[in-house]
């Protein structure tokens, strides 16, 4: 896979399609630029799709985690990716998001904003930030010992995904039946976590329970006033529907929409209507 130099750095990226429309895509955490891979087939021609993986992910390098995190923070990896669109020559995007996606993209709305149009947010971690207890922080640091453990959390992303009776408490999670394609890029993603840095396992919820603390980025919503389309899946058990209530009402411009039967992960989970969503937001717009 291609890299592209963001300052000290190489983060891994691909592209999709064609066009004088830019879209990049901002993953969540432990996750990768693969993770819209089935949809983007299916997105309108004309645009040009750009997705890029945080440092520490997919194909990018791993910088050894500083002892409190610092070098893995939202801050930071909005820095990467605006150093990486430098690299890339993209002066003017839209943004597509999913989950701690939708804070870096924040961050980066902030700091350049005219450099950013439209924004698809899907189950986005708000820049109300998130708070995770100690337990919970032990939680991921077991999961990077544990390929079980980690399929195990890592289906509860994908709820709609799996027969509802294996998600019980110690019950091994059982796809449906006909997925084939959908499981094997999950069984992918799987390993691919079992690449990922430390400062994204751990630093990724130390650093968005600074976020949460700090309440700076609450504080500026108001200032954000670029277009949103909110997505978020009734069946998501990740982020609160509380915190993406309050961003759509403290944003200028910016519509939650409720989507029915599916989890955390339409990108994943229904690729197809995830690429309805981001054609309809997207396909057609002046260049």
């Amino acid at each position: 896979m291609p890299r592209v130099r963001a300052g000290e750095i190489e983060l891994g990226w691909r592209e999709w399609g064609q066009g004088d429309v830019t879209v990049v895509f901002i993953h969540g955490n432990l996750a990768s630029k693969d993770w819209i891979e089935l949809a983007a087939p299916l997105f309108p021609t004309g645009l040009r799709v750009v997705a890029i993986d945080w440092r520490g992910c997919g194909d990018s390098d791993r910088p050894k985690p500083a002892p409190n995190y610092t070098n893995y923070s939202m801050q930071q990896h909005a820095e990467d990716m605006l150093a990486a669109l430098d690299t890339l020559g993209v002066k003017y995007c839209h943004l597509a998001t999913h989950s701690t996606g939708g804070i870096i993209a924040a961050r980066m709305l902030l700091m350049q904003p005219q450099r950013f149009g439209r924004v698809f947010a899907l189950d986005p971690v708000t820049p109300l930030g998130m708070a995770f207890n100690a337990d919970q922080i032990g939680l991921f640091r077991a999961m990077m010992a544990s390929k079980e453990l980690t399929r195990t959390v890592m289906a509860t992303a994908a709820s709609s995904l799996f027969v509802p009776e294996s998600m019980a408490p110690n019950t091994i999670p059982r796809f449906r039946e006909g997925l084939e394609e959908i499981q094997a890029l999950f069984d992918r993603i799987i390993e691919q976590t079992f690449g990922v840095s430390e400062g994204v396992w751990i630093g990724t919820p130390v650093n968005l329970t600074r976020e949460r603390e700090s309440r700076e980025l609450e504080q500026r919503m108001p200032d954000i006033g670029h277009s949103h389309l909110v997505l978020w899946g009734e069946w998501d058990g990740w982020i609160p529907p509380a915190d993406l209530r309050a961003m759509a009402e403290a944003m200028p411009d910016c519509r939650l929409v409720i989507v029915p039967r599916v989890g955390h992960s339409m990108n994943l989970e229904l690729p197809a209507l995830y690429a309805g969503y981001f054609g309809a937001w997207f396909g057609g717009l002046a260049t």
